[in-house]
């Protein structure tokens, strides 16, 4: 990339580099982020490619949906894991004994994943993905305005007005990927959109963690009941787990309704046309 690099150029090489570094920490495996921020990426860039026109054919897309499949499993596991080792405390070391026992099949699910990750980002595949992306030159932050964002938060209003009073988990589910469609068409205008863009960015991420938090938490209940054997203590830690697991869906049940409402406030300010200027006053005609 050199001085006179167009800024869409510029952009997509900023997101392949990151990318790069990220698949870096990825590979090593000390830090989970890594692959979290491996599939932030890939959204980011997919929804540029969305609202920018480019990527004709959705050669792109499905190679970009390909990848973020490889790393689901992963992260999925990694969310899970350290989630459920946030929720002992307070255990005996009975139960934390019972716990480590209860999470060996996670352990060996992680592994696996973790060789597929490995592999994909080690793969002639995932270098054509980066060599293809490097030669594209999508302006995001250009190509959207207030319609890109209009489009998904109509869908999210409708959504939840169709959700009711007390919406299944599986509704609050496709609310929080409805609520992320949303912020990520704000961000790529947030530089140029001024503060009120800004503050649906902040107002939609809060959205999508309470409704993640909820989701994270039914994800969690699930999988802690599908690993219960014959092991009393097994049990028991796995219910003392699903105990606080229900506490937290509780909780976000109680709590994501007012950040919709901050989402509604804040893009209806930013979608609503400014008032015209009143007319000019008539000059006063001369006697």
């Amino acid at each position: 990339m050199t001085a006179s690099s167009p800024p869409e150029q510029t952009w997509i090489d900023e997101q392949v580099h990151e990318l790069r570094a990220q698949a870096e920490v990825a590979l090593e495996g000390a830090d989970p982020e890594g692959v979290h921020q491996l599939r932030v990426g890939v959204r980011r860039i997919r929804a540029a490619l969305r609202v920018s026109g480019h990527d004709g054919g959705g050669a792109l897309q499905a190679e970009l949906r390909w990848f973020f499949g490889e790393l689901g499993p992963l992260r999925d596991l990694d969310v899970l894991l350290g989630r459920l080792r946030d929720e002992t405390d307070g255990f005996t070391p009975d139960e934390l004994a019972a716990f480590g026992r209860l999470l060996k099949g996670l352990r060996a699910e992680r592994g696996v994943a973790r060789r597929k990750v490995t592999r994909a980002l080690r793969g002639q595949r995932y270098e054509r993905l980066l060599a293809d992306l490097s030669a594209t030159d999508i302006a995001p932050t250009g190509a959207v305005g207030t319609r890109e964002v209009a489009r998904p938060f109509r869908k999210l209003r409708k959504a939840v007005l169709a959700a009711g009073q007390d919406p299944a988990d599986e509704v609050l589910h496709e609310l929080r990927i409805r609520g992320k469609k949303l912020r990520y068409a704000a961000e790529l205008m947030a530089t140029d959109g001024g503060r009120l863009v800004r503050r649906l960015v902040k107002a939609t991420k809060r959205l999508q963690d309470v409704l993640g938090e909820h989701q994270d938490a039914c994800v969690a209940e699930d999988r802690v009941r599908g690993l219960v054997g014959e092991d009393p203590d097994e049990a028991f830690v796995a219910g003392r787990l699903v105990e606080r697991e229900r506490v937290r869906q509780a909780q976000a049940r109680g709590e994501w309704y007012a950040a919709y409402e901050e989402v509604v406030r804040t893009a209806e300010e930013l979608l609503t046309p400014p008032a015209a200027p009143p007319p000019p006053r008539s000059a006063r005609r001369k006697r």
